[in-house]
């Protein structure tokens, strides 16, 4: 079994930090935006001509993407504790930027489903990588609040989404939607030649000199001391720590809040604009929705995080949670348009939200050696609620249920976080 201390804290330069932050939240912005596209795009979808899909296809598509987030997860993040993190998240964005783009030209929805695939394996393997980064960059006292400002690009890539949707859906469809995320390869060789490689990676890999070769490069004047005990190499080493029995009821409960969590962003990020047409609003309007959603996220997520920081991450995340599904089941009530409108922003305040926050309190609870990979095999397996649901959306409409239906599934899928955020043990 891993034998792995929780060293104290290097400091860290302001200038540093913020350059991870920066660098990252570009990252997850573009992430952000191929998430978001899909449930902006999805009226425009459903009324092509030539696709003809069915609502639950349509939640298919949307799963393809989940699916490969879901093994990229798995892989990229443990890869990335063996070869580096910065290569591989380089990796990753080049991925899912490229496939992005190339989706647009799909000639039929198999084509498109296969390109999302593709692109999914490397936006479900940046996440875990921001989250180490971000998290090991970043003073004690301010982790969740740095990664919750962070994570905000991921909220406004989503209202990215729902922005050019409005812009473009009218006058040349979904395809122009989904070509603009190439734009993000642009950044690529900045982002290569500035994001620095983890410390905590270079240390626990015995490469010392580097690792203060980079340190004295950042201004870092002390290194992360860790110290790795195992008699089982690479992999074996990162479950080892994530299934050890001191571990096992806290996975659990973090894997349980991921997944009920990850359903209800995923779900709502897919069919708010479509749920929100069904309900009688126009199209303008049910985009106006989806970009509510993501912008109060994006602000969510850095009140919850100073919030946290001041009052402790693990009350912020149950309240969170049981405001979010509060504020979902009540958009069941047909309120006014303002009332929905404010609902909404909480919901995506109390979802996506809590959500991004509670990948950071998993990051920060892991071993350092093991925390990129840990926090990938978490939200892997949340990938599974992620791609539950859309369908789960597309089978409600499927079989003709009220658009009220969806509320009460995606709020309960709230109260369920709420509750397995509450049952996580202290770390020892």
């Amino acid at each position: 079994m891993a034998n792995i201390e929780h060293p104290p804290h290097p400091h860290i330069p302001t200038r540093v930090t913020g350059l991870v932050i920066l660098l990252c939240w570009l990252a997850i912005f573009a992430e952000g935006y191929d998430l978001g596209v899909l449930g902006a795009a999805m009226p425009a979808l459903l009324e092509d001509p030539q696709w003809q899909l069915t609502p639950l296809k349509a939640g298919l598509l949307g799963s393809y993407t989940l699916l490969g987030m879901l093994i990229g997860g798995l892989t990229i993040s443990t890869l990335s504790e063996l070869w580096g993190r910065k290569p591989m998240f380089m990796l990753c964005l080049c991925l899912f930027s490229l496939t992005m783009g190339a989706s647009a030209w799909a000639p039929t929805p198999e084509v498109f489903g296969a390109l999302r695939f593709i692109g999914g394996l490397g936006l479900g393997g940046i996440i875990p990588i921001a989250a180490a980064l971000t998290t090991e960059y970043s003073p004690a006292g301010r982790k969740s609040f740095n990664y919750g400002l962070m994570y905000s690009g991921y909220s406004i890539g989503i209202l990215a989404a729902a922005v050019v949707a409005m812009w473009l859906l009218p006058v040349g469809g979904w395809r122009p939607v989904m070509g603009v995320g190439l734009i993000p390869l642009l950044f690529v060789p900045v982002m290569a030649w500035l994001l620095p490689e983890s410390l905590e990676f270079l240390v626990a890999k015995g490469r010392h000199a580097d690792a203060q070769s980079l340190a004295r490069r950042l201004g870092i004047e002390v290194l992360p001391k860790i110290v790795v005990k195992t008699s089982r190499p690479g992999i074996w080493n990162v479950l080892a720590e994530i299934f050890s029995p001191r571990n096992a009821f806290a996975t659990a409960c973090f894997w349980v809040g991921l997944f009920m969590g990850l359903l209800m962003v995923y779900g709502l990020n897919t069919w708010l604009p479509q749920i929100m047409r069904k309900s009688g609003y126009d199209l303008g309007s049910s985009l106006t929705f989806l970009a509510v959603f993501s912008l109060s996220s994006a602000v969510g997520g850095v009140l919850i995080g100073r919030v946290a920081d001041r009052i402790g991450i693990k009350v912020t995340l149950v309240a969170s949670y049981v405001t979010g599904a509060v504020c979902i089941g009540a958009l069941t009530l047909k309120g006014s348009l303002l009332t929905n409108y404010v609902l909404v922003a909480l919901a995506g305040f109390g979802s996506i939200s809590a959500s991004l926050i509670l990948t950071s309190y998993l990051a920060n609870y892991l071993a350092a050696p093991v925390r990129s990979a840990g926090t990938g095999w978490a939200l892997s397996f949340a990938r599974i609620g992620a791609l539950s649901g859309p369908l789960l959306g597309g089978y409600l409409a499927d079989l003709s249920f009220s658009a009220q239906s969806n509320f009460y599934a995606f709020a309960a899928a709230g109260l369920l976080s709420a509750v397995a955020v509450f049952m996580i043990p202290a770390r020892a």
